[in-house]
């Protein structure tokens, strides 16, 4: 890292916990996830640019890469302490019953080799039958979800100081209403997510989700943008956002990249931006929109807000109409 300028800071949100977020995270999924020690150099490097929030969960196999990496930085003193980093973990589905959530969590810091998380999100809005995954998904998986049995279990976590802020991703209005309606302490943030075969509470330059975010800001819970790209070129993502012909014709007249223009809109909406790529020089990339000199203008907003709305699959794995679940789509979300 030699002769390399010193990073540009990544400015911070302070939550409804009192705590503060980082808002650009590092996501640490793939559809091929790189071997353990291979992924965690990545990380040690991404630690190295100015990094310093990274996201992952149970689901992803990925923490125990991002507790190497952490270690690994240490050693060399890239960071002085933990403390610099925020890191976010997920319960997952199979694990999201009352009686399961502690000892997820406690699986979770032993892989990350953590104390604590500075962030503890409930996955999805759903229980699952042990051993699914979100690939294989299907009405048999599906169980009953105590959603405020398992929120009063995540506020156990950080009574006990091992989440010091709890969340939850992938939740609309209706099951954000029905936790704030029992909890003592509320949602710090909903991650606007995708994964698997469907797309969730997306949000990015297609999507936009005003709705969702005027609901969370009105509440003080923080919106973050999981795939502000609409997940290209993975399996499950679309390439509304970098095939828009609007978010080309901006970037050209301002010398940056599609990529670029569709992260600094959702990082000028106020909310945490968590890019996900492995490559090295556009980790660096993903930074520079901290450097903008000029924000997005009126006009070229008013442009990004032509843009066609994409959503894609909007949730049906989770929907059986005689069973335990939701009973339609419009059920999940509103």
């Amino acid at each position: 890292m030699r002769g390399e300028r010193a990073p540009v800071a990544v400015p911070e949100v302070t939550l409804n916990s009192g705590h503060k977020m980082p808002l650009i995270a590092l996501g640490t999924v793939a559809s091929d996830l790189p071997p353990t020690e291979a992924l965690a150099a990545i990380l040690v490097y991404a630690i190295e640019v100015g990094y310093r929030h990274f996201d992952t969960a149970a689901l992803y196999g990925s923490e125990e890469s991002l507790g190497l990496a952490m270690a690994e930085a240490l050693r060399r003193q890239v960071i002085k302490s933990r403390d610099e980093l925020f890191i976010t973990s997920k319960l997952w589905c199979t694990d999201a019953d009352p009686s399961l959530v502690l000892l997820a969590l406690k699986k979770s810091l032993g892989r990350l080799g953590l104390e604590y998380l500075d962030m503890y999100l409930i996955h999805w809005p759903a229980r699952l039958k042990e051993g699914t995954r979100g690939s294989n998904i299907t009405k048999e998986s599906i169980l009953e979800f105590d959603m405020k049995g398992t929120w009063k279990a995540m506020e156990e976590c950080s009574n006990l100081g091992l989440a010091k802020s709890i969340g939850v991703s992938n939740f609309g209005p209706k099951n954000l209403s029905q936790i704030l309606q029992i909890c003592t302490i509320p949602p710090a943030v909903n991650q606007a997510h995708t994964h698997a075969r469907s797309y969730w509470v997306e949000m990015h330059v297609a999507w936009r989700q005003k709705k969702l975010r005027g609901f969370c800001k009105e509440r003080g819970i923080h919106v973050s943008a999981w795939s502000p790209l609409a997940a290209n070129g993975a399996r499950w993502g679309s390439k509304a956002v970098m095939d828009s012909p609007i978010l080309k014709e901006i970037a050209q007249g301002r010398g940056t990249t599609v990529a670029q223009v569709a992260l600094r809109w959702v990082h000028e909406q106020g909310s945490c931006v968590i890019v996900k790529s492995f490559n090295k020089e556009r980790m660096k990339e993903n930074l520079k929109i901290l450097e903008w000199e000029k924000a997005i203008t009126e006009d070229e907003l008013e442009k990004i807000n032509r843009i066609p709305p994409h959503q894609g699959v909007p949730g049906h794995e989770l929907v059986t109409e005689n069973g335990p679940g939701y009973r339609s789509v419009d059920e999940l979300w509103e």
